[in-house]
């Protein structure tokens, strides 16, 4: 791959496979990227710690979500996202601490995930996961992205007002967050550095 390739907006990780021959391996190797970033994000969900006094326990499923969406591009990381939500609801035990099925009070988050997978590729095939603060950047747009689907969802099945699940389901994962996107400003731009040496 050119240097001219691994610096042109539209271009992602995944991208940088080598290229398929034929349009069929090149649906067969979009099909293996997204079952692949489906089953990362059910076995990083079972990485999951209960937060006391929150039905939400911290877990590593957003983190796979977002990286997901960033090494997939928007379409692929749709796809990879969607498939995780529908096995799962299917009755997959890989949602957080090998739960499965919809309507409980996390299923919101999920939700969140899938839109902030898309949300997360669309910028990086602009160029958002190339650098540490546009990294940064995209990773705090997926982050609220699913905060702005999962805590109202959280207070609608709860019972709970909107600060009480801000409260609940916002707040005590923040640090965690915060974390999570130092993660990916490390891990994203290293690969594309990596990339590019051997481009």
């Amino acid at each position: 791959m050119s240097t001219a390739a691994l610096t042109s907006p539209g271009t992602v990780l995944a991208d940088l496979l080598p290229a398929a021959t034929t349009a069929s391996r090149a649906r067969v190797r979009d099909a293996a990227l997204v079952l692949g970033g489906a089953a990362l994000t059910g076995m990083a969900a079972q990485i999951a710690v209960p937060v006391p006094g929150s039905p939400v326990p911290v877990t590593g499923q957003t983190f796979a979500a977002l990286l997901v969406g960033a090494s997939l591009g928007a379409g692929r990381g749709l796809l990879s996202l969607a498939l995780y939500a529908l096995a799962g609801m299917a009755g997959m035990p890989w949602f957080a601490g090998g739960a499965s099925g919809a309507g409980g009070a996390t299923f919101g988050y999920i939700v969140g995930m899938l839109l902030a997978a898309t949300v997360v590729g669309a910028l990086a095939r602009r160029g958002g996961d190339r650098g540490v603060l546009r990294t940064a950047a995209t990773m705090a747009a997926g982050t609220a992205v699913i905060y702005a689907v999962g805590v109202p969802y959280l207070a609608l099945s709860t019972g709970m007002t909107l600060g009480q699940a801000a409260a609940a389901g916002l707040v005590p994962f923040l640090i965690g967050d915060a974390l999570k996107a130092a993660l990916a400003m490390g891990a994203l731009p290293t690969a594309w550095k990596l990339a590019g040496r051997r481009g």
